[in-house]
């Protein structure tokens, strides 16, 4: 007679308290699919990252100004120059041995204002492709080291014709007691008055070139780093 220790083990079949739920015979679930990834951020080209990053963009904002204010000197030259270059006033009265006339050619000084004032008009006008090509490609640095040596010289070249000038329409109005040169702005005063507005629009168009030279510099900077 056999016993309980002779008998053979009992096998343990475990028993999953979770049983997955029965599939045969059913479809499979599809899945829905991963939503798409949002598109990315556009800005206007001058404001586009480049391979450096967000400073491509700052640099291409610095050329783009740089272009405005090229076309804001252009504009600034021509109306000092074209200003100076058709003032001339001849008063109503005559003598028998005079006739008293005003023109910018009586003096050196208005001359060559008019003469730098359209070669720095000219300029800016050739120096407008160089200005697109660093709006194009701001890592470029050919063509702004070439705007920031012409540059530089243009504003060397355009403040001394209007410190000329300007220095003529201050004799012009106020004269000189101790050189004994009268003012003349009381009768020519239409003379005076375009002079000074001439004078006026060429030390803006400085202003204008100074602060391309400063962009000039700062971008080539940006671009060495």
């Amino acid at each position: 007679m056999s016993t309980s220790a002779d008998a053979a083990p009992a096998t343990v079949i475990p028993v999953d308290e979770h049983p997955a739920s029965d599939t045969r015979g059913k479809a499979p679930v599809a899945t829905a699919p991963p939503p798409p990834p949002p598109p990315p951020r556009t800005f206007p080209f001058f404001l586009r990252n480049t391979a450096k990053g967000a400073a491509g963009g700052c640099q291409r904002a610095l050329a783009l100004l740089d272009f405005v204010l090229r076309l804001c000197g252009i504009a600034a030259t021509l109306v000092a120059a074209v200003t100076m270059g058709t003032t001339n006033e001849t008063l109503p009265f005559v003598t028998q041995l005079f006739q008293f006339r005003a023109n910018f050619t009586d003096l050196p000084a208005l001359l060559f204002f008019v003469i730098a004032n359209g070669i720095a008009a000219g300029y800016l006008v050739l120096s407008l492709p160089f200005s697109i090509a660093g709006i194009v490609r701001p890592q470029a640095t050919c063509p702004r080291f070439f705007l920031f040596f012409f540059d530089s010289v243009m504003v060397a070249f355009t403040s001394s014709a209007a410190s000329a000038a300007a220095a003529i329409v201050y004799l012009a109005h106020n004269g000189s007691s101790r050189a004994n040169w009268v003012a003349i702005c009381l009768p020519f005063d239409g003379f005076c008055q375009r002079i000074s507005g001439a004078v006026v629009a060429a030390f803006i168009a400085v202003v204008f070139f100074m602060v391309s030279v400063l962009i000039s510099g700062l971008l080539l900077r940006k671009a060495r780093i």
